[in-house]
């Protein structure tokens, strides 16, 4: 018989698994769309991190997936407020910056998932450009 040595580490809790599934539902229906994936989950500097950071053409992609189980509480853009915005902007300006080629255009993309891993056919909607870069923030080149 095994014994659980580790009582701290349990199930990831449900709703951080309703999110990891939307991240892939997300990345696979971009690719579908043509865009490469360039990384899922990155983390930038100690607190910033990107859902999902991809090429599409010659356009560098930031998006930011959101995921909710039902639209009783309103649609999951709703939840991309200002301090969210001014915070995907400074993680980006840190992607950037660490970039050995400065992108030509970037833009920032919200994808909407409403479901779970239950039901059969979630909806996904793709906002393109929802919003601009942060005020506060300028391109450092």
């Amino acid at each position: 018989m095994k014994l659980n040595w580790w009582p701290w580490k349990r199930k990831t809790p449900a709703h951080l698994r309703t999110g990891e599934w939307g991240e892939k539902q997300a990345a696979r229906m971009l690719g579908r769309k043509g865009y490469r994936i360039l990384g899922q989950r990155v983390r930038v500097g100690k607190r910033d991190e990107l859902d999902i950071v991809a090429r599409h053409g010659e356009v560098l992609v930031f998006v930011e997936v959101k995921t909710r189980k039902g639209e009783e509480y309103g649609r999951p853009i709703s939840s991309v407020n200002r301090s969210k915005r001014h915070a995907l902007s400074r993680a980006a300006l840190r992607y950037m910056k660490q970039l050995r080629k400065k992108p030509d255009y970037f833009r920032f993309d919200v994808v909407e998932i409403v479901g779970s891993e239950d039901s059969a056919d979630p909806v996904v909607r793709h906002i393109e450009n929802a919003f601009t870069l942060d005020r506060g923030y300028c391109i450092p080149w």
